[in-house]
């Protein structure tokens, strides 16, 4: 049998023990780890407190725009485009949806991506029926 599981052995007048949260010397009684229920406490916050997470180890995922705001939206009376805003602010009419989409690169103008794809295709069937 182990030392440290023997009671005989751990409660006799000569044994002393260190306690591993504050380092001082002190006669244990039976199993005893800690020289003091402090002692205890600190070394149950220890186990049981989970670790902060540093800059390191913290992981933010980026936040997803609404849907909303990467929609295209067009005025049905004066065909005005919007992104992410479903009122004409000339009519003060609601939009209808056209589509996900964004800004155009070249003219800055909202383009849904469904227009652009849509383009795409014409070029390449227009290509094909040339050759």
């Amino acid at each position: 049998m182990t030392p440290l599981r023997d009671d005989i052995e751990t409660t006799s007048p000569t044994r002393q023990r260190q306690c591993p949260i504050c380092g001082s010397r002190f006669r244990p009684v039976r199993r005893q780890r800690y020289c003091s229920p402090a002692c205890k406490q600190a070394a149950y916050r220890a186990r049981s407190t989970p670790a902060p997470l540093t800059e390191a180890t913290a992981v933010v995922a980026p936040r997803q725009p609404r849907r909303k705001d990467i929609t295209v939206y067009s005025c049905p009376e004066c065909e005005e485009r919007y992104l992410g805003q479903q009122w004409c602010q000339d009519c003060n009419r609601p939009c209808t949806r056209t589509g996900i989409g964004g800004l155009c690169p070249a003219c800055d103008h909202p383009i849904a991506i469904d227009e652009l794809l849509a383009q795409h295709q014409d070029q390449t069937t227009a290509e094909v029926k040339i050759r």
